[in-house]
């Protein structure tokens, strides 16, 4: 089908994935998160008006949204160093058991049907945007994270975000602050394990891909190459001016309204999960 797209076709795919690109970086910066929740599913309905083979549609959304996320990751972890805000010793010690779960996760994904994943990333979704909504800053500080919780903490995040090709950190950093980190400690620190996220959910969906021979047009395994160069250089710009706000001012509001945003987002993917 697109091969006979026309022109005008093309510049108007390519601005929509341009102007998604603005606000996945900003929010990948500004929550810590890697901008996935944004990206999956504007790749999804761009992928479907393209004419992908519906039963990966979702599976290309999500590989190549980790893909995207890798450098912008890079530069929003760097950024939030700069600011005193990761603590690499909780990136070293919970880090390896959420890059259990996303090996794990990521092929296990190829072997869902595009309809499960989309039911998948809408109720996940929602439980995201109310955890988003109903989220209160705690000043008590407790600093135990014990080996159980980050056993089993570290794999379900891992396992959830290889099967939405997000960061992780939009689960991360209320776990984070449950333990006793600062909101912002808990941001840089969560775009960290991020970045670990989506290097092995990249490889995951590449590999997984290549196995089951997809042949998707213009993809290597299910990380489609020109939505990927569209998204980094933009991405990479917005992560760093995200992550630059966010020590500026107070996130609670903004934190909220994207709460109600993902809520639209997933009712959407809920509605085409009963029509595809």
């Amino acid at each position: 089908m697109i091969e006979s797209f026309g022109t005008n076709q093309i510049l108007f795919f390519l601005l929509i994935m341009a102007v998604t690109a603005i606000f996945a970086g900003f929010f990948a910066g500004f929550f810590g998160i890697g901008g996935g929740i944004i990206t999956v599913p504007c790749l999804f309905y761009i992928f479907g008006a393209i004419g992908i083979d519906k039963s990966f549609i979702m599976h290309l959304a999500v590989g190549t949204s980790f893909a995207i996320i890798v450098p912008t990751a890079i530069m929003s972890v760097f950024t939030h160093y700069k600011h005193q805000a990761v603590d690499f010793s909780v990136v070293k010690t919970y880090g390896i058991f959420v890059v259990i779960g996303v090996i794990i996760g990521s092929f296990f994904a190829a072997s869902m049907h595009t309809k499960s994943l989309v039911l998948f990333f809408s109720i996940v979704m929602y439980l995201l945007a109310l955890n988003l909504i109903f989220l209160k800053d705690k000043t008590k500080i407790k600093l135990k994270f014990s080996l159980l919780q980050r056993t089993v903490f570290g794999f379900i995040v891992g396992f959830v975000s290889s099967l939405m090709g997000i960061g992780g950190a939009i689960m991360n950093v209320p776990i984070l602050k449950f333990v006793g980190y600062t909101i912002n400690k808990a941001i840089g620190s969560a775009a960290s394990i991020g970045f670990l996220i989506s290097v092995f959910g990249c490889l995951g969906f590449l590999v997984s891909g290549m196995l089951i021979k997809s042949d998707i047009p213009l993809s290597a395994g299910f990380i489609n190459i020109p939505a990927f160069l569209i998204f980094i250089p933009i991405t990479i710009i917005m992560a760093k001016v995200g992550a630059t706000t966010v020590h500026k001012m107070k996130r609670e509001i903004i934190a909220k309204l994207f709460g109600f945003f993902l809520i639209i987002i997933a009712s959407r993917f809920l509605y085409d999960y009963f029509n595809l």
